[in-house]
């Protein structure tokens, strides 16, 4: 591994790391959060807003990093999300006081959709290209980005099915078995924590801004480096009130809901089944992130984007119809194999329409985007799944939005492409 990753720098490797450990600890909290909630005698209503409130957090530190991480300076706007991070999962730990619970979603970082939105992100993402010198490796870099968080997401569902085992073996009720895995995802925050300190200076904004060609802006200072120019502006304000459509019709499905629909409609499910399912989704979701980077090599990262997901939105519909378990996992695993498919092209396209100092600013506006529009979704799908006969119906909206999405990202975008892009795939790029 380290041969093959021979073209990343250290810097690179650690964030890598963190993202492992991070997504890790997300795996299990997606799965058992909302089971968690209403075990302890929430309505779905209010399971709903809690998990909202989680979305909110993510503006709120997604908007603080896109600002002024450059600023402040990335690595210790990263340690202070990491430590939040331990301190939201203390909280949910030791009390299940409502209001208590609600400005701990709201200060901390709980991840509940099984897939990474939150403020880490978008630093993250801005930082990973100066982590490399070989723009040919960029698509690559941010496929093994998603595919190792991917993977640890998908251990971390299998460690869901923990309490499940504590309560066979030590006669532990549902509840207390399933607290401890609120202590180790705060202990997680702190080991995160670690791997950031060690993070040296070179992934913090230059002095200067770089022009497209890599070349020093001395007309540009560091405190002006978040502004975006009027053609960098355009892209960005068009593809984040896109990524708003596809990330509001995304929440209708986050991870957390999609196990409490299981959860409900085969009455009896068991968690560790749902762990497996859930597991298993996100091998198929991490082998596919490499098999995207080829794709968009060959074919461009805005087809790659359209053609990969619009067949995954199909299935996601057909979800809500399943008749039987197995014919409904069977579907949302083949849905799963192809719905993550656009997530690193996403994020190398973003970066690679803009200029370098805009990196922060592009991902950051776009992140935020997405995290306000699906803020909103679960408060909504809590309401429609306190009716059985609504039970599906948070499959057919998403699934409906998310193709009109597709539709409009292509024929807005298909002609504006990364420079390494231009000239191929029958068109010309238009920056």
């Amino acid at each position: 591994m380290i041969v093959l990753l021979s073209w990343l720098s250290r810097d690179g490797k650690l964030l890598l790391a963190a993202r492992t450990i991070r997504t890790f600890a997300y795996g299990f909290l997606s799965i058992i959060l909302a089971i968690y909630l209403k075990l302890i005698g929430f309505s779905d209503f209010y399971i709903g807003l809690i998990l909202s409130a989680s979305l909110v957090n993510s503006i709120i530190l997604t908007l603080i990093a896109s600002f002024y991480a450059d600023r402040i300076g990335r690595r210790k706007v990263l340690i202070m999300y990491s430590i939040l991070m331990s301190l939201s999962g203390g909280i949910f730990f030791i009390t299940s006081n409502y209001v208590t619970l609600i400005l701990s979603a709201l200060i901390g970082t709980v991840n509940v959709t099984g897939t990474e939105t939150g403020a880490f992100l978008s630093i993250e993402q801005a930082t990973l290209p100066q982590t490399i010198n070989d723009h040919k490796k960029r698509n690559m870099l941010y496929a093994l980005y998603n595919m190792v968080g991917t993977f640890a997401m998908s251990a971390g569902i299998l460690l869901s099915g923990l309490p499940q085992i504590f309560a066979q073996q030590y006669g532990f009720n549902q509840i207390e078995s399933i607290k401890p895995l609120f202590l180790l995802y705060s202990l997680i925050g702190l080991v995160i924590t670690g791997v950031y300190y060690l993070l040296s200076k070179k992934v913090e904004a230059d002095a200067y801004a770089k022009d497209n060609n890599g070349n020093v802006d001395q007309n540009i200072p560091k405190p002006l480096k978040h502004t975006l120019s009027p053609n960098s502006k355009e892209i960005v304000t068009k593809l984040s009130g896109l990524f708003a459509i596809d990330s509001f019709a995304g929440g209708f499905v986050i991870q957390s809901i999609v196990s409490f629909w299981f959860y409900t409609k085969f009455e009896g499910i068991p968690l560790t089944t749902l762990s497996y399912i859930f597991s298993i989704a996100g091998v198929l979701t991490a082998l596919s992130f490499l098999i995207s980077a080829k794709i968009a090599d060959k074919i461009g990262l805005i087809n790659t984007m359209v053609f990969t997901h619009l067949p995954s939105n199909i299935l996601l519909i057909l979800v809500a119809f399943a008749p039987t378990l197995p014919l409904a996992i069977a579907l949302y695993l083949a849905r799963m194999t192809l719905s993550q498919m656009d997530v690193p092209t996403r994020q190398s396209y973003i970066v690679a329409v803009v200029s370098d100092h805009e990196r922060s600013a592009a991902a950051g506006i776009t992140n935020i985007s997405r995290n306000i529009a699906q803020a909103v979704s679960p408060s909504l799908t809590g309401y429609i799944l306190q009716s059985l006969y609504f039970l599906s119906a948070p499959f057919v909206l998403g699934g409906m939005l998310k193709i009109a999405y597709d539709i409009a990202l292509y024929f807005n975008f298909r002609k504006i492409r990364p420079s390494d892009e231009r000239g191929q795939y029958g068109g010309f790029g238009t920056r």
